[in-house]
């Protein structure tokens, strides 16, 4: 098989002020790729609203937390944000958390930590956002937006806003070892020797 060699880049620092520049870099290798479908994480809707604007014309499948995430029969996405996305031909998937759901009941009801969350908690190994990718792309596949046969984009990042992306091929929950990393385009890199707060 020949050798690929493609960029990755790597935030020095996490969060929200990577947003632009993550979006770019995830249309231009979707592009390059020719890959159309694109996952975005966003809990109230403002990174939602950006990536649907900033890539419009891609099939751009907003992920949102479940309903009741942070409390009883509330979700987090707001309505205008929800408008905003749907007027700029975004779609918006709510669902239980690969990760969480019952599981995690069961941690807060009993204290002991079930396989979702030992997933969830290796992948943050590498970032937050590594982890958040792995979890929409199950989501979307349980949902039937995304096929398992395809690689997808897939955003997400820490706490607000996005700051990793990834291309991957997607799987069903049942099947998650069957999920594949096919390349990073770009993550944070707290510990990055540039991080003015690295020792």
């Amino acid at each position: 098989m020949p050798e690929v060699t493609t960029r990755c880049v790597y935030f020095s620092r996490p969060g929200r002020s990577n947003t632009t520049r993550t979006l770019e870099l995830a249309r231009a290798r979707a592009e390059a790729l020719g890959i159309r479908q694109v996952l975005v994480a966003t809990t109230r809707g403002a990174t939602g609203v950006q990536a649907a604007r900033e890539l419009a014309g891609l099939d751009v499948i907003l992920v949102t937390h479940s309903t009741g995430f942070r409390e009883p029969d509330t979700q987090e996405l707001t309505e205008e944000n929800r408008t905003a996305i749907m007027a700029a031909g975004a779609r918006i998937l709510t669902c239980q958390h690969a990760f969480g759901g019952v599981g995690r009941a069961v941690r807060k009801k009993l204290g002991t930590y079930e396989l979702e969350e030992i997933i969830a908690f290796t992948l943050r190994t590498f970032s937050e956002g590594i982890k958040v990718v792995a979890e929409m792309a199950l989501m979307a596949a349980d949902a039937g937006l995304v096929p398992t046969t395809d690689p997808v984009i897939a955003i997400a990042g820490t706490g607000r806003g996005a700051d990793t992306a990834v291309v991957l091929k997607p799987a069903n929950a049942q099947t998650f070892f069957d999920l594949e990393f096919l390349e990073i385009i770009c993550m944070p890199s707290p510990g990055h020797p540039d991080n003015p707060d690295h020792r």
